[in-house]
C-alpha cells in the first residue's frame, strides 16, 4: 500500500514539475518576444541582465541572449552549491529558456518606432511574461538571483539588491545611449514591475474591511447572515481613551463592498470603517488552496 502511495505522489510531483516547466516556457516566450519587439530595437535597457545585454549588444555587438546566459552560469553554479540542484532546477530551466528564446525571437520586428510606446508595451509584455514565470515558481535568474546570493552574504534585502543592480544598469545605459533613453527605460522598468506583481498575486481585487463600532455584534451578524462572509473579532485598545474596543475584520468581493457599507451604517451611522485592497485571498469562500501548487 505504501509503495502505491509513493508512486502516485511521485507521479503527481512529476506532473506538477512538467506543468511548471510549460508555464515557465510560455512566460519566457512572451518576455523574449517583448524584448525583441519593443526594448532591444529602441535601446531600452530596463534593468536586469537583459538590460545589460542590450547595452553590450550596441557597444560590443554581443548578442543579448549570450550575455544573459553568460551572466547566469556562475550564479546558477553558486546557488546550486549553496541551495542544492533540486532547489534551483526551475531557475536553471528558466534562465536557459529565456536566453535561448531571446535569440530565437530576433525575427520579431520592431512594432513601433515611438520610444514611449515601446517603453510602455515593452514593460507590459516583459512584465506579463516574467509574472507567468514567477507564478510557476520559476525565475530567469539574472539580478534577482544575484540579489538572493548577495542577501545571504551581506544581509541586504532582496529588494535593495535588485533595485541597486537595476539602477546601475540604467545609469550605464545613460552613459552610452543618453539620459532621455535611460529615463524611458526607467518607465519600462516601473511598468514591468507593476505587471509582474499583478500577474504573480492575481488579478482579483477583493476588499478587506476593518470596522470599529459600539454595535459590533449586530454588524457582525449582518455580515455573516446577509453576505455569508466570515468575520473576525479583534480585541484592541483605544490610544486616546485607553478603553478596550472590538475591531471587526472581514474580506468581501469587490461587488459586495457597497452592500457591506450599507449593512454597517444601517446599524451604526457613527461606525469607523476602513476598506483596503486585498490582492490575493485564499481559503474558505475564496480561492481554494492546494499546498503543492504554492
Amino acid at each position: 500500500m505504501k509503495k502505491i502511495v509513493f508512486k502516485e505522489s511521485h507521479k503527481k510531483k512529476l506532473k506538477e514539475l512538467i506543468l511548471d516547466f510549460i508555464g515557465i516556457a510560455i512566460g519566457c516566450a512572451i518576455a523574449a518576444a517583448g524584448m525583441n519587439a519593443f526594448l532591444i530595437p529602441n535601446q531600452l535597457a530596463a534593468g536586469g541582465v537583459s538590460g545589460l545585454g542590450i547595452v553590450l549588444l550596441y557597444v560590443l555587438g554581443i548578442p543579448v541572449g549570450l550575455t544573459v546566459l553568460a551572466f547566469n552560469i556562475p550564479l546558477l553554479i553558486a546557488e546550486g552549491k549553496i541551495m542544492g540542484v533540486k532547489y534551483t532546477v526551475r531557475t536553471i530551466f528558466g534562465a536557459i529558456m529565456f536566453s535561448v528564446l531571446i535569440e530565437a525571437f530576433t525575427f520579431v520586428p520592431d512594432v513601433t518606432g515611438d520610444i514611449f510606446l515601446s517603453a510602455i508595451y515593452g514593460g507590459l509584455t516583459v512584465g506579463l511574461g516574467l509574472g507567468i514565470v514567477f507564478r510557476n515558481r520559476g525565475t530567469t535568474g539574472g539580478t534577482a538571483l544575484a540579489a538572493q546570493l548577495l542577501q545571504k552574504f551581506t544581509g541586504l534585502t532582496m529588494g535593495q539588491g535588485i533595485v541597486g543592480f537595476d539602477m546601475v544598469i540604467i545609469a550605464t545605459s545613460a552613459i552610452f545611449f543618453g539620459a532621455e533613453i535611460a529615463l524611458y527605460a526607467l518607465v519600462s522598468l516601473f511598468v514591468s514591475s507593476k505587471v509582474i506583481d499583478m500577474v504573480e498575486q492575481g488579478f482579483g481585487q477583493e476588499k478587506a474591511a476593518f470596522i470599529i463600532s459600539n454595535k459590533s455584534k449586530e454588524i457582525s451578524e449582518e455580515i455573516l447572515h446577509q453576505l455569508g462572509r466570515g468575520v473576525t473579532n479583534i480585541t484592541a485598545k483605544g490610544g486616546y481613551t485607553g478603553e478596550d474596543r472590538e475591531v471587526l475584520f472581514a474580506v468581501v468581493s469587490r461587488t459586495e463592498i457597497s452592500k457591506m457599507k450599507y449593512l454597517v451604517y444601517s446599524q451604526d451611522e457613527n461606525a469607523f470603517l476602513i476598506v483596503t485592497n486585498a490582492s490575493e485571498v485564499m481559503g474558505e469562500g475564496f480561492k481554494a488552496v492546494d499546498p503543492e501548487e504554492l
